[in-house]
């Protein structure tokens, strides 16, 4: 069992996801990379870092969540961190809504990790206080119509920050918010649309993988009150963009 302060990334296997569980392993924490369907790639990823484990678990479940930080606390001496990454984004419309897709993306996106964060307020044991890191999406503050499901179910998430804050028990534990703009390629984005799509923002420049990490691991020492988002997008969330910059890339 290890010692060292703890941290579960979920959906930790890949892409920003696994950014974040690179940069805690980096400053010496010891990474729980939860996936989903990516058992390969979490695995190896494990191996790659000095202390670290997977688990899995489907957050389309609505009790699996809670039932995977209840198991991690009761082994975890020194858990102090969940940085909620994971998340699901298919593609509708103001126009299209379809209910099933709508009730798998608010599963996944806002009811799990909302779970998973009222199981680890209730059941984690840690040094200095508690930190829920939810990653959420620039979106919230310069919405479009593309995307539909998913930007309401990041609002949902958001809305949960606020709400978690001033409901927690312990005044040392912290729930934040990461708001990310356009970070990695997104379906079936083409390298030169990619590129040009990521620099829709005031500073004209790609947002990393690796600010995002940086950002986490800033909230994880707990100096921001609670509550709070960070943006990190370079700007973007203080542009108008009145459709997702995937498509206004094809423009």
């Amino acid at each position: 069992m290890s010692t060292l302060p703890a941290v579960l990334v979920t959906g930790g296997a890949k892409r920003i996801g696994a950014a974040i569980a690179r940069s805690f392993a980096a400053a010496g924490w010891h990474v729980v990379i939860h996936f989903g369907h990516s058992r390969d790639q979490a695995e190896r990823l494990a191996a790659e870092l000095p202390s670290a484990e997977t688990v899995s678990c489907d957050l389309a479940d609505a009790e699996a969540p809670a039932r995977m930080i209840e198991q991690l606390a009761a082994r975890l001496p020194d858990w102090r961190v969940v940085v909620n990454c994971a998340g699901v984004f298919p593609f509708d419309d103001a126009d299209a809504l379809d209910p099933a897709l709508l009730d798998e993306t608010i599963a996944v996106n806002a009811r799990a990790p909302v779970r998973i964060a009222q199981a680890f307020l209730s059941n984690a044991q840690a040094q200095g206080g508690r930190r829920v890191i939810h990653v959420t999406d620039q979106k919230l503050a310069n919405p479009n119509p593309d995307f539909f499901s998913y930007t309401m179910s990041k609002h949902a998430l958001a809305a949960s920050i606020a709400m978690l804050s001033m409901a927690r028990r312990d005044a040392a534990d912290r729930i934040y918010g990461i708001a990310p703009g356009a970070i990695l390629a997104s379906h079936d984005q083409t390298e030169a649309e990619t590129d040009k799509s990521h620099r829709m923002n005031l500073l004209h420049r790609k947002t990393l993988p690796g600010e995002i990490a940086d950002a986490a691991l800033f909230l994880a020492q707990g100096w921001l009150a609670s509550g709070e988002t960070v943006y990190v997008d370079s700007g973007q969330h203080l542009l108008a963009q009145d459709r997702d910059v995937l498509f206004l890339a094809r423009e």
